[in-house]
């Protein structure tokens, strides 16, 4: 413009004044009437939305959420945010770390909230998902807590479901663990199939135990300890005495987490009370006449 308007000003300034004058209403600058432009903002992903798959990581590439009433195979129950010296690694929190048993801490106190119980206590497994290395790099710092129904126990292959798993093991939910027909072979157990309370069965759920936090490869050798925390759960469950009688009375079965779980803070260990005959109605306050010293 400047040059423009210098060309003409040598012979013609009226006329170049008067040809380009500024019209009504405009100032003539033109920076000050451009809003500024708003600041980039991360994408974090929405609580409450269902999937069609499983994702380790958290790709926007590849974020195509649908209606939980549609068909899928998990539900992003939470969405949390990294915080503390996890937040500023490099990476997201490792396997096994402090930033990662925190994120697993909200994931199964969130969870729970969700499903009106402790997860562990039906057919459900939690997963966590990060961003990617790019987007964890750009600065973003959610993770999911991922929920979904699997199909048995013993099988943690992921049910293709409709419908939300909120309040999933409220009422007479059909995900709760209830009554089960072990098979044992050599001393263990090889499969627990569930059955109804009043079929014949020799094994019950009773609960969650915190186990204790020791190493993985410390669990068998800390058996007798977790086998007396399910006793505990077994007693305040059939409502019977916890002395010393109790190991007349019942035995236990116990799942605890996988390997990687339990390094990530999973110290849930699944409690079940197991006796040598059969029964066939539930344990369930039922007191020593049901539970009796044998």
């Amino acid at each position: 413009m400047r040059r423009w308007w210098t060309a003409l000003a040598v012979g013609a300034t009226a006329t170049a004044l008067a040809g380009c004058g500024t019209p009504a209403g405009v100032d003539g600058d033109l920076v000050d009437d451009w809003k500024p432009l708003a600041a980039p903002t991360q994408f974090v992903p929405a609580a409450g939305a269902c999937h069609t798959a499983f994702e380790d990581v958290g790709y926007l590439a590849s974020y195509n959420p649908v209606d939980c009433g549609a068909s899928h195979r998990v539900e992003t129950i939470h969405v949390g945010t990294v915080t503390g010296p996890a937040a500023d690694r490099s990476t997201s929190p490792a396997a096994g770390s402090a930033g990662m048993k925190a994120v697993r801490a909200e994931c199964d106190r969130e969870v729970n909230k969700a499903v009106g119980g402790d997860w562990r206590s039906g057919r459900l497994f939690l997963s966590t998902v990060f961003p990617s290395k790019q987007a964890w790099a750009g600065g973003a710092r959610w993770f999911r807590c991922d929920l979904n129904e699997k199909e048995s126990l013993d099988d943690s292959t992921a049910v293709t479901r409709t419908g939300s798993l909120k309040g999933a093991l409220t009422g007479n939910s059909a995900l709760a663990y209830r009554c089960f027909s072990p098979k044992i072979k050599n001393d263990r157990v090889t499969e627990m199939t569930a059955v109804s309370c009043t079929k014949r069965h020799r094994a019950e759920f009773v609960g969650v135990h915190q186990g204790p936090d020791i190493p993985f490869d410390q669990i068998n050798k800390n058996g007798e300890r977790i086998h007396r925390g399910c006793l505990a759960l077994v007693a305040a469950y059939a409502k019977v005495p916890n002395n010393g009688d109790m190991k007349y009375r019942a035995g236990t079965i116990f799942y605890h987490a996988r390997e990687a779980e339990w390094n990530d803070g999973n110290r849930g260990v699944q409690c079940f009370l197991w006796v040598d005959r059969d029964l066939t109605r539930s344990v369930k306050g039922a007191g020593t006449k049901v539970l009796p010293v044998t």
